[in-house]
């Protein structure tokens, strides 16, 4: 399935959204050479924007299959544990543990192909209709909107 809103880094990693629906989503990204670390088993930063990226889903996923998705989240924290290396097709999953009108409280966990666990994390999303990207000149933010179909 085609992720919601378009995100350039993550369509330059290769991941894919398997899942998106009712506080959880699923991405799956299949192993390069270029995303290993010189252990030549996947990079701790991959696996930490597959968590970020699961969770951030699981947080704008909408109730109902066909329904919209809710506004753009950005990251607040988030802390992870790394429990194994990782090789072959990886697999995150976030779920929605908490919402509030302005935040959402998230888990995930990347599997490899054979289902061990990899890595788990937790994390706080704001939700966003616009992002701050600077100041006009007379001092008043301005906001990069988001994208009509968000």
């Amino acid at each position: 399935m085609d992720f919601p809103t378009p995100i350039p880094f993550v369509d330059s990693l290769g991941f894919e959204l398997l899942h998106f629906c009712g506080g959880d989503a699923e991405i799956a990204v299949t192993l390069s050479e270029a995303f290993t670390n010189s252990w030549g088993v996947a990079h701790g930063g991959l696996l930490m924007t597959l968590l970020d990226v699961a969770m951030a889903h699981a947080a704008r996923s909408p109730d109902e299959p066909d329904g919209p998705p809710r506004p753009g989240v950005v990251t607040v924290e988030m802390k992870t544990t790394f429990m194994q290396p990782g090789l072959g097709r990886l697999r995150a999953t976030g779920q929605v543990l908490q919402r509030t009108a302005s935040l959402a409280f998230c888990q995930g966990t990347v599997f490899d192909e054979k289902g061990v666990l990899l890595a788990h994390a937790t994390g706080t999303f704001k939700y966003l209709r616009g992002l701050p990207v600077g100041r006009d000149e007379t001092g008043h933010r301005i906001h990069r909107l988001q994208q009509a179909s968000d």
